[in-house]
């Protein structure tokens, strides 16, 4: 886990790679990697690659960054982010082909891989990765970002020059490096942010500065950037999957995730709640690294003594399987003192994070550097309540002929009321219940279209309705599915998990030094459930839960799903936002992340 940074001058014409501005990209983002960096650049000075570097892998100078290969048809150069699990038993079939290592590192397998594979060297990774491999005897670069998108990848291109990093305000750096002025803002970045509380992928707060979509590649060369190639996707392996009926052997296939997750050279501890994923993951672990595996909650002081206190069950499950513990209470003196500093880790504006933040900066305080978290867990196993309430109200209210027409009439002509009497989402209810997606809209929006001129520059709204199209985006993203639950599982996963849940856990944990691993959020997993899954028979969160050959406590068994809270709410009472709550706060990200 590290902050990667590249730069290729690509076009004849342009003006050569600065060392200077790649410096400032690397060094905006110093937090995401304190055991080391480094700095490469070509000889004609076209092309630069700079890293950041945290351990976790070959703690040896050999695993230092960027790093090069030289190979029969010509040097390549890498500068790499992420974590490839599977890297020993790929290097293993690289030297049966005759590759000599010189590091014990994942990341010299990437470019030997990529040398005997090229581009599709990434349908072999499993891992979080997001990478630039400059090509020498090719004369390109290619830029690669894994399946679900974990690791973040921003680039931008003025024509010219590409420069892609690992943070959008590593990017914004290396702008004021070259004094020129911010980028134009992206309406529909700024739509997507209201809308979500998070920004939708590609988009960003600025135009000039997109995100590579999760699962594909890009090439550049000297004709410039080509189209992103998708390797990997959500949406289109539930749909290829749905006639599949082959059986898992779900204990197993969570095992192997598991197992493959703590590969490294560092000890891995694992994020522990009172949920049933954590607390599943915890089992499945203590199997696998035995006694003394380190655990830790985050408890708050607000929740002490009440029934959303998860630190009490957490403690049971820490007890029952022997783990070395740690429980870290934070207040809201604490929240007050750290939130000029999280604002300033937060890469992009986002409603959640905040105990993500605070969980990993107790996982550093407690020497960790790496920390095995329970994400994913509901979008896998249906743990939401979306999946029950989006087909519940498709399958009633949608399914009267003309519903939306009548519903967009009737919001229209409660519009003058304001949501303060009905409620802000309300009045969109016959109009939303439609399709999947208008109800997956209705179900997470933090503000609902009609609302946007209010809170947003009405003609900045107007254009990032357009632009975003997410209407028509959520409608895409599972039109090819049949079954309701496998609806839900691809707009869970492919918006709220992967735009705000995997980036949440990208800064709030950079911003500390720790490396968050998602064993819930793997494609091998994902694929072999694919299957049942589309079918509408998927594994429920009790099935998950039933996998520890130590079983769960029962007091976690018979506990109804509540969510985890994080006392937001309390803790704006005291600070100077004067609308409470997730709208508030969002408000206060939003001028926050649009100031930098």
């Amino acid at each position: 886990m590290c902050g990667f940074a590249a730069l290729y001058s690509y076009a004849a014409d342009a003006p050569p790679a600065s060392q200077d501005v790649l410096g400032a990209i690397n060094q905006a983002m110093v937090r995401r990697g304190p055991d080391g960096e480094g700095l490469w650049m070509s000889g004609d000075r076209r092309v630069g690659l700079a890293h950041k570097r945290l351990a976790i892998i070959d703690l040896s100078a050999d695993g230092a960054q960027p790093m090069m290969v030289e190979t029969p048809q010509g040097r390549l150069h890498i500068s790499f982010n992420g974590e490839i699990y599977n890297f020993r038993e790929l290097r293993q079939q690289l030297e049966a082909d005759g590759v000599r290592f010189v590091s014990n590192s994942d990341t010299e397998v990437l470019l030997h891989l990529y040398q005997r594979d090229g581009r599709a060297m990434v349908k072999s990774l499993r891992g979080m990765f997001a990478f630039a491999i400059w090509d020498e005897h090719r004369r390109g670069m290619l830029l690669a970002r894994d399946g679900f998108g974990i690791k973040p990848l921003y680039y931008m291109d003025d024509g010219k020059t590409l420069s892609a990093a690992s943070q959008v305000k590593a990017l914004l750096a290396g702008l004021r490096a070259l004094k020129r002025p911010r980028p134009d803002f992206d309406a529909a970045g700024h739509v997507g942010f209201f809308l979500f509380g998070s920004i939708p992928d590609p988009h960003t707060l600025y135009k000039d500065i997109r995100a590579l979509p999760a699962g594909t590649t890009l090439w550049i060369d000297d004709k410039g950037p080509g189209q992103p190639e998708t390797f990997f996707d959500i949406t289109g392996t539930l749909a290829t999957a749905d006639k599949d009926a082959s059986a898992v052997d779900l204990a197993e296939a969570l095992r192997d995730s598991v197992r493959h997750h703590f590969v490294a050279d560092v000890p891995v501890g694992v994020f522990l709640s009172s949920g049933l994923d954590s607390t599943t993951l915890v089992g499945l672990s203590s199997e696998l690294q035995g006694a003394g595996l380190d655990t830790l909650t985050l408890g708050f002081e607000e929740f002490n003594g009440t029934a959303n206190d998860e630190v009490p069950l957490a403690e049971t499950v820490a007890a029952s399987y022997a783990t070395r513990h740690h429980t870290v209470r934070v207040a809201g003196k604490d929240f007050a003192a750290d939130l000029d500093d999280l604002l300033d880790a937060m890469d992009q504006p986002s409603i959640d994070g905040v105990n993500t933040y605070f969980v990993a900066k107790a996982a550093a305080g407690a020497g960790l550097k790496v920390a095995i978290s329970g994400l994913g867990g509901d979008e896998l196993f249906a743990g939401y309540n979306s999946f029950t309430q989006i087909p519940a109200l498709v399958g009633s209210l949608g399914a009267v002929p003309g519903i939306g027409g009548i519903g967009r009439i009737l919001r229209t002509l409660t519009a003058p009321l304001g949501g303060s009497i009905v409620g802000p989402k309300t009045p969109g209810l016959l109009e939303y219940c439609s399709g999947y997606g208008d109800a997956y809209l209705l179900r997470r929006g933090l503000f609902m279209p009609w609302e946007l001129p209010a809170v947003m520059d009405g003609d900045m709204a107007r254009e990032g309705l357009a632009t975003l199209n997410a209407r028509q985006r959520l409608k895409e993203c599972q039109a090819p599915l049949r079954a309701p639950k496998a609806k839900v599982a691809a707009l869970e996963m492919a918006w709220y998990m992967r735009n705000q849940l995997l980036r949440d856990a990208d800064w709030a944990g950079m911003a500390h030094g720790l490396e968050i691993r998602v064993p819930l959020v793997d494609v091998q997993l994902f694929s072999q459930l694919a299957g049942a899954i589309a079918r509408g028979q998927g594994p429920d969160k009790q099935a998950m839960a039933s996998t520890p050959a130590k079983p769960l406590p029962e007091q976690i068994l018979r506990k109804p799903k509540s969510g985890f809270f994080v006392p937001v709410r309390d803790w704006l009472a005291g600070d100077e936002v004067q609308e409470r709550g997730l709208r508030g706060w969002a408000k206060k990200v939003y001028q926050a992340q649009i100031s930098v």
